[in-house]
């Protein structure tokens, strides 16, 4: 496709973005390490940091903050592996089932990164006695930010390319053929714009909900106008398959809205406030180092992820990281490349 006048005129003043960054940053036991994991990583430190900011708001221990975390990336990880096994890539595992736990290889979906966050924290409240509603609306300022961070790592790996088009801003990635829109830093863009909403809402106080509905219906409606400029390679119910999961966290997000507005503020109960504080000086801090122990190899884990899609990692990844070759945690991986 020709670039126009003005993208022509930029690629000889500066030239055009062809991506070639190395997605590798590391490598430890016969694993690479990868700045797509990072960003998972990151993601995970900051519900950490963030849930101990916020704990005495919440009423909860350090035991409970480090508690919740854990649920939460063990919901991330497995949430976001099986439905992308599920609905994206299932005529190739069901093949290869015995690659399904290698994530190592690549495979994750967003979407069901976002349904492991819900099964983790619901979970944690069921268990712990915690409402779900004021832990989801602290959750997703951290999320928000965890979603932004996911989606430099997914460019940093040359990931989710866009549409053909001869704007001046346009990358020719890794392997797609032609300048395209980079739609996962659009999609970047809007997460860490939910993030800023998201605080200043915070800050008028809202009715408990609140703040997680606008999280689920901002996120589904602006990507579906990011994921206009996206190429799908899978269909589901005649749609794009993101696209029809966003469709369904635009409609549940308004829904949830409208349906947590009508309901009236909780006054604050002074009563039950000092219980909790007098809980979190008082709790019992059996296990907690156990649980750092967890937590920290879980923070880990994500460093060996390389893509949202499984991959034939020394085939895909060989020019841009010399060094690799295939090993037994490397095998071909035969074509599953998107």
């Amino acid at each position: 496709m020709e670039r126009s006048g003005y993208a022509q005129t930029y690629s000889i003043m500066y030239g055009p973005f062809i991506h070639r960054i190395d997605p590798v940053f590391g490598e430890a036991a016969g694993f690479y390490l990868w700045f797509y994991g990072l960003s998972y990583s990151l993601g995970f430190l900051s519900i950490l940091i963030w849930l101990k900011r916020t704990r005495q708001r919440l009423g909860f221990t350090v035991d409970d903050v480090y508690s919740l975390t854990i649920y939460l990336a063990v919901g991330v990880l497995a949430g976001g592996r099986l439905i992308e096994v599920i609905f994206y890539e299932w005529p190739y595992y069901r093949q290869h089932l015995a690659q399904i736990p290698a994530v190592w290889l690549g495979g994750m979906s967003t979407h069901g990164v976002l349904l492991g966050v819900v099964a983790g924290t619901w979970m944690f409240c069921r268990f712990h006695g915690k409402s779900l509603l004021a832990v989801a609306d602290e959750l997703v300022i951290p999320g928000s930010y965890l979603m932004g961070m996911g989606r430099i790592g997914n460019f940093i790996d040359g990931q989710i390319v866009g549409s053909v088009t001869n704007v001046w801003w346009a990358v020719q990635f890794p392997d797609a053929s032609g300048f395209r829109h980079p739609v996962v830093l659009y999609d970047g863009a809007k997460n860490f714009l939910i993030l800023g909403l998201l605080l200043l809402l915070r800050k008028t106080k809202p009715a408990q909900g609140i703040l997680a509905a606008h999280f689920i219906f901002w996120y589904g409606f602006l990507r579906i106008i990011v994921d206009l400029f996206r190429e799908y390679p899978t269909t589901l119910f005649g749609m794009a398959t993101g696209q029809a999961f966003n469709l369904f966290m635009s409609i549940l997000g308004l829904f949830l809205l409208f349906w947590f507005s009508r309901k009236p503020r909780t006054p604050v109960d002074n009563t039950d406030l000092q219980i909790a504080l007098a809980r979190i000086r008082t709790a019992d801090t059996t296990g907690l180092w156990l649980k750092r122990i967890v937590f920290a190899s879980l923070l880990f884990t994500p460093l060996t992820l390389p893509s949202d899609w499984t991959q034939d990692i020394p085939s895909r990844y060989g020019k841009r990281h010399p060094e690799m070759h295939y090993s037994r945690l490397y095998p071909h991986v035969e074509g599953n490349i998107p």
